[in-house]
């Protein structure tokens, strides 16, 4: 099918060729050799004028290969004939290829057309209405730049890309993306830590969302500007998938369906966790431990940063400050209490003869090398430091048995792996032909001027300068010019270095613990990271702008397919204030990650620190660990389905008025947060969308409106609210969340205007892989509850003892399964509470309330 392209495509052209820093006019390309089968389109493509060479060597002839995969994902590749541009290996990141779809039965359609100003372009289309659309706009294809255009709606409201720390919808009409892993603290609006070039649009009018991801290794920008969206790649393929949705849930679902879905984590990664840099012994994260019990915090893992290394090398203990003896005995009392323990590795290599981890490394060949063939030596916290190089054979199984050594010294229970940009503080190899031993100084006292700029070296300066925010590429990383063993350069795979580090530590910790979910946080990602690893969102500001970006973030995590995410509550970096740190332990309270974590140097910030702040995060964590059953629920169905814990409100709720929202959070599909996130406030304006919405504390509902309304919200109090149709399963909160565990359930049934609510209960062991587990179904209509196991064979142990029904007017007598039961009955102004129940979760029942 073919279709008539305006003139106004040639207009928006040229805008983007003026913005880009050309003028030249690109011929894109035409379409020849054109095939059909039943599931796909097949074309090649050639230049249609002469070679532009924007940025690079155009590539005068290319492939076009369409495939639907699925009934509602598209793949569209557009790669070089010759394929010499370098693609990442399915090893790395394994697709679902899909079964393949007649296209006539397809919810996308694809065409494309010709334009003679600007060539070859293609559209897709879902139920008529465009969600991808290149027409108008050139296709540049060159050895180091890749240009392509789609068409998007003025004013669009586009979600996801990054990781940039930014607000949750991005704009439209001024927004630069930069993908480049980058080791830098959190500056709003640029590149940081990892890449994920995918991104989901609602469409205003139609309120349906459909995404689209680019796979890709190498660092791009994508440009927002008025009426579209623009790809801007350093190399490779354009290897494009798109989603049909048509709800934000099924756009993620397709995605993780795509890269791989959310990891399991044990149960006890959803406690609260607590970490500093710059704990000093062990007696000191020993006290801090305490502390928290003294003050009737929940404390369900301490960590401990670099600090209790041997001179900051991984694998090692501080004889003085951290013996591993003394750690051991830390490990053996935690876990007599039902907590655990997390240290902090780091990818570089500390270059010492005497160092064992480096010595079996450099014989078994398994560091990165320059373009001679020497070692490539950065620098990071030991010194000069060496990379393992996760390409090369022999690295996977030197990692393993390095932590193999390291387990069998302290088998701690989760790892935490940093600094795996791969961050060095140096640009270049600073350390070859340097003494072996020698220390240097670390670049934040060096008043040396910055190494001159080779600007002739294609792979270390480009022709197209991406938004790096750097001088150049290679600046707080490895060189783009290294050499890994497969003869690939770091200019192609530099953003998979933490994704691949992620793998070995997680084939590790599978080998090491055979049935046991590994609990891995990583600070570097990419697309398929999730299947993984869970992540922080880096070094971020105690302020309170990064308070409010912290939800976003945590937005952005959902949709890259990786739900297990929390900002350092606090702030990492800067002096907190007992204000900012009492709000930011509330909301922090329900991010599904939850972590308090500061810098070296500065002024401690546990929450007992304070009074206020012990009783806002007592307060709010009570309310977490309530919520524990609830949320493991919501994390199990992000191991289905790819959806993320913690959502906005858009996703729930697709309308234009709340496609800015990122100051409240839902929690699953029940649960909304409204923080205060305004230094001196106390109050909040909190948006509720139509429907009842029921005060997790009092149980008085409030009738939504899609309107603000205006709430109280003393220092010590967070706003939680319960969606009125939903059935949420709680448990009596402890200290631990094995203590929890071991309470039985209640279940708050918040009935909707018409009198229904509905919910769910997933429950397994919490760590084995290979573990019996229930889904419990609960409706409730018309004064009746129904309990009804929908699949799996474990034996739950936990009965319902309790119910608090809101919405519910007055309550007599209570009937299971058609018998009259003893209990106890409360009714009040907003809620009718039934204790004294057993309902066994394990067989259906029908409980009557009257």
């Amino acid at each position: 099918m073919y279709f008539v392209v305006k003139a106004l495509g040639l207009i928006v052209l040229l805008g983007w060729a003026a913005a880009s820093g050309t003028s030249k006019r690109c011929p894109g390309y035409i379409a020849t050799h054109i095939s059909e089968t039943d599931d796909g389109f097949a074309a090649s493509l050639k230049l249609n004028g002469q070679p532009c060479n924007k940025y690079g060597q155009d590539i005068a002839s290319l492939t076009l290969s369409v495939r639907f995969d699925t009934s509602d994902r598209l793949h569209v590749h557009i790669s070089d004939t010759e394929k010499t541009q370098y693609q990442i290996p399915q090893w790395i990141v394994p697709l679902d290829k899909g079964l393949g779809v007649d296209k006539r039965h397809h919810s996308l359609e694809f065409t494309h057309a010709h334009n003679e100003t600007s060539g070859f372009g293609f559209k897709v289309q879902r139920d008529g209405e465009a969600i991808f659309d290149t027409t108008g706009h050139v296709l540049v294809f060159e050895d180091q730049y890749l240009e392509l255009t789609s068409n998007v709606a003025a004013d669009a409201n586009i979600y996801g890309l990054g990781e940039s720390p930014n607000w949750f919808r991005r704009n439209p009409d001024n927004t630069t993306i930069t993908l480049w892993n980058r080791d830098v603290a959190d500056p709003f609006g640029e590149n940081v830590y990892g890449s994920h070039a995918v991104y989901m649009e609602l469409q205003s009018k139609s309120a349906k969302f459909h995404g689209c991801y680019l796979h890709n290794s190498h660092g791009m920008d994508v440009v927002l500007a008025p009426g579209t969206v623009q790809y801007r790649v350093l190399g490779g393929t354009l290897d494009l998938y798109i989603f049909g949705g048509p709800t934000a849930l099924d756009v993620i679902d397709q995605y993780t369906q795509l890269v791989g879905r959310p990891a399991c984590i044990p149960y006890w990664a959803l406690g609260f966790h607590n970490c500093r840099y710059g704990y000093t012994s062990v007696d000191e994260v020993n006290q801090v431990i305490a502390n928290y019990s003294r003050a009737r915090i929940p404390l369900e893992a301490a960590w401990t940063d670099i600090e209790y290394m041997d001179k900051t090398r991984d694998f090692t203990f501080d004889a003085v400050n951290y013996p591993v003896s003394e750690m051991k005995k830390q490990l053996d009392a935690l876990h007599a209490r039902g907590q655990k323990m997390v240290l902090i590795t780091d990818p570089a290599i500390h270059v010492d003869d005497a160092y064992g981890t480096f010595v079996r490394g450099r014989d078994q060949d398994v560091f990165i090398k320059n373009a001679d063939g020497s070692l490539y030596v950065g620098q990071v916290w030991p010194g000069y430091t060496v990379f393992p190089d996760w390409f090369a054979a022999n690295t996977s199984e030197w990692w393993s048995d390095e932590l193999q050594r390291y387990f069998d010294m302290l088998p701690i229970d989760g790892m935490w792996i940093d600094m795996n940009e791969p961050a060095s503080f140096c640009t270049g190899s600073c350390g070859s032909n340097r003494p072996m031993n020698e220390e240097p100084t670390p670049p934040w006292l060096s008043t040396a001027p910055h190494r001159f700029i080779n600007k002739t070296n294609r792979m270390l300066v480009p022709p197209y300068a991406i938004n790096n925010h750097e001088l150049e590429l290679s600046d707080k990383t490895v060189e783009t010019t290294a050499i890994h063993a497969t003869g690939v350069t770091e200019y192609h795979v530099h953003n998979l270095y933490g994704h691949m580090e992620s793998r070995a530590t997680r084939d590790f910790l599978l080998a090491y613990r055979r049935n046991q979910r590994p609990f891995i946080l990583s600070r570097s990602t990419f697309a398929g990271s999730g299947a993984l690893v869970s992540h922080w969102t880096g070094d971020n500001m105690a302020s309170w702008a990064d308070l409010h970006v912290s939800i976003a973030s945590v937005f952005d995590f959902g949709i890259f397919g990786i739900p297990m995410v929390g900002a350092d509550i606090c702030g990492f970096y800067g002096n907190t204030t007992e204000e900012l740190c009492a709000r930011w332990m509330e909301l922090g309270a329900f991010y599904p990650f939850s972590r308090s974590h500061n810098a070296k140097g500065l002024a401690p910030q546990e929450p007992y620190r304070w009074a206020s702040v012990a009783k806002a995060t007592r307060r709010a964590l009570r309310v977490r660990y309530a919520l524990l059953a609830y949320m493991y629920s919501a994390y199990q169905d992000s191991v289905d389905h790819g959806w993320p814990v913690a959502r906005p409100l858009v996703f729930e709720f697709p309308s234009s008025q709340f496609a800015s929202n990122d100051k409240q959070m839902l929690i699953g599909s029940s649960i909304l947060v409204s923080p205060v996130l305004t230094q001196g406030a106390r109050s909040v304006d909190a948006v509720f969308p139509t429907g009842r919405w029921y005060d997790w504390y009092t149980h008085a509902h409030i009738n939504g409106h899609n309107a603000n309304v205006t709430l109280d919200a003393p220092l010590e109090h967070i706003n939680v609210h319960i969606r009125g149709g939903s059935i949420v399963p709680t448990q009596r909160p402890e200290m631990t969340t094995r203590q929890v565990r071991q309470n039985d359930y209640e279940l708050v049934v918040a009935t909707s205007a018409n009198g229904t609510a509905t919910g769910q209960l997933y429950v397994d062991d919490g760590e084995s892989f290979d573990t019996q587990h229930k889904w419990i179904d609960f409706s409730y209509d018309a004064r009746v509850l129904y309990v009804a196991p929908r699949s799996g064979t474990m034996h739950v142990e936990r009965a319902v003892t309790s119910l608090v029904l809101l919405g519910v007017v007055g309550a007599h007598t209570v009937s299971v399964n058609g018998v009259r039961v003893d209990c106890s009955t409360v009714v009040t102004p907003n809620s009718v509470v039934v204790t004294g129940l057993n309902i066994d979760l394990n067989t259906k029942s029908r409980i009557v309330v009257l």
